[in-house]
This record gives C-alpha cells, structure tokens and sequence, in this order.
C-alpha cells in the first residue's frame, strides 16, 4: 500500500479533509491536478460568505457552527486570517420562503441577530435601496472567508503534519476492489486502502452512477467601483444575500479599496464537462446583474471593474452529496455543493476524516446522503 487514504483533489473540500486526516495521524496522499490554491475550480475569486442563519434551512446549522470553530482552529494553526466575521444581512421580503428559514434558523439554534425594517435600513446601511415589503435580517456570526488562502492553508497545514501531496497531473480514474484503491494517474497507478473522492466541478466523472445528477456549471463574479468606497469598507458594509422578486445576488465589501463583489447566485449555463470551462464573459451576459446593482445598490456604478470566471458541481436538488460512493464500502464521496460548500468545507474535511476512520460521524449529513439518487 502507499498510502491508508488517497484525497482526490485537493482544493475546497479536498485540502481540508487532507489536514483533518493528518491531524489524526492518517497516513493520506493527496492528489490535486494543479496546485492548491488555484482559481480553476469551484475556490477562486478573492471572497466566500460564511453565514450561520440559513437560507437553505435549518439542518444546515449546527455544521454551520462546527465549521466557525474549525475556522478558527485553522487560522491558529496556519497563523492566517482566513475569517472575518463583519456581519450579514439576509434581504427579502418578509414572508418568503428564505426569510422563514432564516428566522426560523435563529429561533432553534438561538443565533444572535436582529430584524431591521425598511426606515432601519436606511439608517444603518444606506447602500442598499429596499423594495416594498422587504425586510432585512443581521447575522451577527456572518463574514468573510478567503479561500485561495485557506485552501493552501489547510494543505500546508496537512504536510506539516505527514500527508504528502502530488501535484501537476491528474487522476484519470480511480478502481476499488475488495482490500483498497488503486488511483490511476498519468504517471503511475497508487494503492490505498481508502479514498475520498473531493473533484469538485469533476464529481460525476469520478461517480458515473451519480452522473445524470450532477451538472458542472459555470459561475462569474464580478467587480463594481463604489463612489465612496470607505462606505463599502468591512467595518459598515456586511455581506449581504438578498432576493428581490427575480433577482438573486450577494455581495462582499471592499478587499481591494476600491471596487465591491456583487453577483448572482445563479450560473451562466451548464457545462457538458468540466474541461470545457470559457473563462470569456460576453457583455450581454452582465445585462442582469449589471441592472440589479443599478437598481439596488444605487452607491455603486452599475459596470464591472472586474469579471471573473469560475465553476461548481450542482445535484439536481441543490445539495451537495456527503456519504459512501453508491455500492462502494472503501471510497468517500464529498462534492457538488451546489455553490453554497466554501463555508462548510472545515466542517466536512472533519466528516470525511470520521468516515474514513470510524465509518460514521455525529455531524448531521444524512440529508446529504449520495444514495437519495440511487433506485
């Protein structure tokens, strides 16, 4: 064997399953086709959300919670600053299905946060142009992660504490039979006793029978100049998500001191393979979110400074899978978030580090269980 465990790209996911396995004192390999910290998958583009109370439902929280301490623990071990918890605000109208979940997050998991109505709004945070009936609610343990940096973070963590790390060549399948893996490459063929398979926008080349589930798409992020940028500064602009009627955005304060992330929680189409990805950003493609920022953020100038192509796995339900391969007891499968994992990922690197030894875990993941889609 080389290895107990094999990682199968070590990017979001992938990198902090590898520190979370070493700090338990597995032996893994970990493969990653480029480099850790790269921005050609589902990890680039400067900023990520963290948010506790959830628009996806409650279920999610207490992995939620998990993930914020292992954030932490991450930081301390990489002398980083990977979190910074400035606070978000979940905009919508009050009785929408979103902002039922989000309430109703705080009132089980009793989160600290407040309700700010329209005249509230403006007077804390002008930036925004409510709409009738909408509310806004303030996650006081929202933020911001970085996770190019976390991402090399977490991997560096991970080779500090004896994991190894091939780069620079991919994974061209990987085949379990009935005492471990073997991980091909285009070098050599690995042995291991143990996989987890964390390929991203690639999960359904790596799990075919999962495939007509699972859709790689791509993302944009784009970039807005602000007229008065210390408006947008951490320290008076939270993240925020909001849906107003069709629109569907989020936004990120200023990192750079001059231009603000706002995009869409929509793709821009579905991608045959993962491969496949056109980083080129026709115009016509940013009519929509060029005139939700005209119309909801009146502070910034509505054309981008900045667009950035990326891309993720989505399910067809919209969440990720977190379980066993489908009729396999030897590989792990964590993928296809669905653009909503980033913040989770510290949380399922200890999920698949408990899988792999204990075969379970005490985090909630059955509703992420890959064999909903089988039979």
């Amino acid at each position: 064997m080389d290895a107990q465990v094999a990682v199968i790209g070590v990017g979001s996911i992938g990198s902090m399953a590898l520190w979370q396995l070493a700090r338990q004192g597995v032996d893994a390999i970990g493969f990653e086709r480029y480099a850790p910290g790269h921005d050609q998958a589902a990890a680039g583009g400067e900023s990520r959300i963290f948010r506790t109370a959830y628009l996806e439902g409650p279920g999610y929280v207490p992995l939620l919670l998990r993930a914020r301490e292992l954030w932490r623990e991450l930081e301390e071990e990489s002398g980083q600053s990977l979190l910074t918890l400035n606070g978000g605000l979940m905009i919508g109208h009050a009785e929408s299905e979103s902002m039922r979940n989000v309430l109703e997050s705080a009132a089980r998991f009793d989160l600290p946060h407040q309700v700010l109505d329209a005249e509230q709004m403006a007077a804390r945070y002008p930036q925004h142009r409510m709409l009738p009936g909408e509310i806004a609610f303030f996650d006081e343990w929202a933020g911001v992660l970085r996770p190019e940096f976390a991402v090399l973070a977490a991997a560096r963590a991970a080779r500090t504490r004896g994991a190894r790390l091939v780069t620079g060549h991919s994974v061209t399948g990987i085949e379990p039979f009935s005492d471990g893996v073997r991980v091909h490459t285009a070098v050599r063929t690995y042995t291991v006793e143990q996989a987890v398979l964390t390929a991203g926008p690639w999960t359904g080349r790596f799990a075919p029978e999962l495939a007509d589930q699972v859709t790689p798409k791509k993302l944009v992020m784009t970039w807005y100049p602000a007229l008065d940028v210390d408006a947008y500064r951490p320290d008076r602009f939270p993240i925020f998500i909001r849906e107003s009627g069709d629109v569907h955005i989020f936004g990120i304060p200023t990192l750079d001191g001059g231009s603000v992330k706002v995009a869409p929680h929509a793709s821009y189409g579905d991608l045959a393979d993962a491969d496949d990805l056109d980083r080129n950003v026709p115009p016509g493609d940013l009519k929509s979110i060029n005139r939700a920022v005209a119309e909801l953020l009146p502070g910034l100038l509505p054309t981008p400074v900045r667009i950035s192509s990326y891309m993720d796995a989505y399910t067809s339900d919209g969440h990720g899978l977190v379980g066993a391969l489908p009729g396999v007891d030897n590989v792990w499968l964590l993928g296809a978030f669905s653009g909503h994992g980033f913040k989770l990922a510290t949380a399922f690197g200890q999920v698949a580090a408990d899988l792999v030894t204990d075969g379970k875990t005490n985090l909630p993941i059955e509703q992420l269980d890959p064999a909903r889609f089988i039979g």
